[in-house]
């Protein structure tokens, strides 16, 4: 009869840590990847840089109290580090939870489309509140080419193949000897 006590309550804490894990709200990240996957794009990981990205941006908002994509700078100059070929960034204020957030995005043709941008493979999303109003700011960047800037120039590649060329004095079955 002891052991019964000890193994309900082990299992009561399981099922109710179990319980509590679903109900929590998804990730960020997830979400947009779940939006995307249903019209046909990929998924998207989180990114740090991306995150200071947005994070710096939404703290920027937060602290003069305006939603400005400009209040830090031009936008491709704060998105240069993240080195992707393209990216994108949604902005907005008043909710203090994601999904709300997410969901305007969604209900917006412009943010929708940035949600939605073919080829990004990741993101970067943060909130900061303001110390005057109390507003919720989001800041969301996401990116996409970064394969493509991984790869060598088209010049490079025919320097290397016509120096493997030279060094080559005879080629029998696609092998230098």
């Amino acid at each position: 009869m002891k052991s019964a006590l000890p193994i309900s309550l082990w299992l009561t804490f399981a099922l109710c840590s179990s319980a509590f894990a679903q109900s929590a709200p998804a990730a960020p990240a997830e979400m947009i990847s779940n939006y995307r996957l249903q019209h046909g794009e990929g998924r998207v990981t989180p990114d740090s840089t991306l995150r200071r990205i947005a994070r710096e941006q939404a703290a920027a908002m937060a602290s003069k109290d305006v939603l400005d994509h400009g209040v830090i700078g031009s936008f491709s100059s704060r998105v240069a580090s993240s080195k992707s070929e393209r990216a994108a960034e949604n902005i907005a204020f008043g909710y203090d939870g994601f999904p709300k957030t997410l969901d305007q995005w969604i209900d917006s043709p412009q943010h929708r489309r940035n949600l939605l941008m073919h080829g990004a493979s990741r993101v970067g999303v943060a909130s900061a509140k303001s110390p005057t109003s109390q507003r919720t700011y989001w800041a969301m960047v996401i990116a996409g080419g970064y394969e493509r800037s991984r790869s060598r120039s088209p010049s490079a590649k025919r320097t290397t193949s016509r120096h493997a060329e030279q060094a080559c004095r005879i080629k029998l079955l696609g092998l230098c000897l």
